[in-house]
């Protein structure tokens, strides 16, 4: 199709934890990855949909460069811009890095990328056990701070990389936990004009609505509706915690309706803020978290699409070039949070997206 016909930009998140690595057989057994979980979860409630079976792909193996061929021809057939790679950086250790590093080495797929830093510390969330610490995220200071530009360089630099303004865009899962954000974020455009750069173009995932991305280095937020009818006043609501209640009495997760998701204000943020909205075609992390997940309950592609068209509404007015809206996600299978077909949907959340892409 022709890029000039897309109205937006979409750039999905990708999680490339879908091959082992010797961390992972350590702390959850021989051959564990994203598939582990997602192929033995179960229905916890009636009408519950798990397991999610992934249908055109099957249970993959990053490893293999067949398989990331496919899924950029998929995704560039259905509209979507380019992958944003999750990126793990521990004061000069990664993590899950064999993935991206081949697609960088290689050049294949010709398929735009760009990388998110996943800065949170492992836990034993995947199996249920969060207060389990398995990798500190840490922030050793400046040279630590160099070394990771450094090595963020040569991605920055590959003609795949996705820009604004001509300056690379790299996205920080959660801004607040950096000590020393404008520190950090002053010491990597310096060094980007060093290196040839325009700069950068950093966003900053934003829970707060009171975050204000300027204020910390950034130059945009990228806003997620979900985290707001996480974390939001409704949590505190009377009504809402008895319902919690009776959902732990009787072993439940805690479930949302995905039509309240619609219903969620995103922030009101000052006029000269840039925010990226997100789009989300599920959520249920059961097959990691069992009971103490978090289910959206009753998704399908035409709700998808509502949320599809409530968010690109918001970017509609901006150029082209600032007309983005993040997808979360492309593979979070064992969160339920994929555009990747399944054996229950096929290809139809990825036809709506499309649908809405070249409207």
């Amino acid at each position: 199709m022709n890029e000039k016909q897309k109205n937006t930009r979409v750039i999905a998140y990708y999680l490339p934890q879908f091959h082992p690595i010797p961390q992972n057989d350590e702390w959850w057994g021989k051959g564990f990855t994203e598939w582990t979980n997602t192929a033995k979860a179960k229905p916890l409630y009636k009408g519950h949909y798990q397991p999610h079976v992934p249908a055109d792909l099957g249970f993959y193996d990053l490893r293999v460069p067949e398989t990331r061929e496919a899924q950029a021809d998929m995704a560039r057939e259905y509209g979507i811009e380019g992958f944003c790679y999750w990126h793990y950086w521990f004061g000069g250790n990664r993590l899950l890095e064999r993935p991206f590093d081949e697609v960088l080495a290689s050049r294949k797929p010709d398929f735009p990328f760009c990388l998110a830093w996943a800065n949170q510390t492992w836990t034993g969330i995947w199996h249920g056990t969060p207060n389990r610490t398995l990798i500190e995220q840490t922030y050793p200071g400046i040279e630590d701070y160099k070394n990771h530009f450094y090595m963020l360089l040569k991605a920055f630099s590959d003609d795949r990389y996705i820009t604004v303004d001509g300056k690379p865009l790299f996205s920080i899962y959660w801004p607040v936990g950096l000590p020393d954000c404008n520190q950090i974020t002053d010491l990597w455009r310096e060094l980007a004009l060093n290196a040839g750069l325009k700069g950068l173009y950093l966003v900053g995932e934003s829970k707060d609505p009171n975050w204000i991305p300027q204020d910390h280095g950034f130059d945009a937020a990228i806003t997620l509706n979900f985290s707001k009818l996480r974390y939001g006043n409704s949590w505190h609501h009377p009504l809402h915690r008895l319902k919690m209640k009776y959902h732990n009495l009787l072993n439940l997760p805690r479930i949302y309706n995905y039509e309240e998701l619609l219903k969620v204000k995103s922030p009101n943020l000052p006029s000269d803020v840039e925010a990226f909205p997100t789009i989300m075609p599920n959520w249920d992390n059961t097959p990691r978290s069992g009971k103490n997940g978090i289910v959206l309950q009753g998704s399908t592609p035409e709700l998808f699409r509502l949320n599809i068209q409530q968010k690109f509404a918001k970017v509609a007015d901006r150029p082209l070039e600032h007309r983005i809206v993040f997808a979360k996600s492309w593979n979070e299978w064992a969160e339920g949070n994929h555009l990747e077909p399944d054996m229950k949907y096929g290809m139809q959340y990825l036809e709506v997206l499309r649908d809405e892409i070249f409207k």
